[in-house]
């Protein structure tokens, strides 16, 4: 899992058609609590907003999290963090 925060949307006018309908955010990370210059792209499976902070799954766990195998997507955020401690 990695922790991040929304720094902004990505769009794609052309994409795979397993890919339509999914949002992609372009996320931030943070690591030991400190934002990071280090960004990915995941989709959001949770309908997050620029500046919020969120939990991401990566890897197979990530088309899991979107419920289809066969989505080839390698990132997608599942949380939205209320509080950090």
């Amino acid at each position: 899992m990695i922790i991040g925060r929304v720094y902004g949307s990505v769009v794609s006018t052309h994409k795979l058609e397993s890919l339509v309908g999914y949002k992609f955010m372009l996320i931030q990370c943070i690591e030991h609590g400190t934002l990071v210059d280090k960004f990915l792209v995941a989709v959001d499976g949770v309908g997050a907003g620029m500046g919020e902070d969120v939990i991401i799954t990566t890897g197979s766990g990530a088309r899991k999290a979107l419920g289809n195998d066969e989505v080839p997507v390698d990132a997608v955020i599942v949380g939205i963090l209320d509080e950090k401690q």
